[in-house]
């Protein structure tokens, strides 16, 4: 089960990534624009990992509070219920 969720979180971080990066595209040729509840609730669904990677591989959202301090507080949101989930044997490799 415990792969299981390594996968989800693996597949959701890259398309976070690569949604973030399309976004810095859009931003640098002045195009419509993906919203930012889209991008965060896309970290909140587990692309924390690649949204984080993203923001400093594209120095995309950095400036902004709610991304520079939320995202990481997603990362270490997900990396704790992993350990409760883990602890509590619902987790097992």
């Amino acid at each position: 089960m415990f792969y299981k969720y390594v996968i989800y979180i693996l597949l959701m971080s890259i398309l976070t990534f690569v949604i973030f990066g399309v976004d810095k595209k859009k931003a640098i040729r002045r195009r419509w624009r993906i919203p930012e509840v889209v991008l965060l609730g896309l970290s909140l669904m587990g692309g924390c990992f690649g949204a984080y990677l993203a923001m400093h591989f594209f120095h995309h959202k950095t400036r902004y509070a709610r991304f520079a301090m939320g995202v990481p507080a997603m990362m270490l949101a997900h990396a704790c219920l992993a350990l409760y989930f883990f602890e509590k044997g619902i987790f097992h490799f």
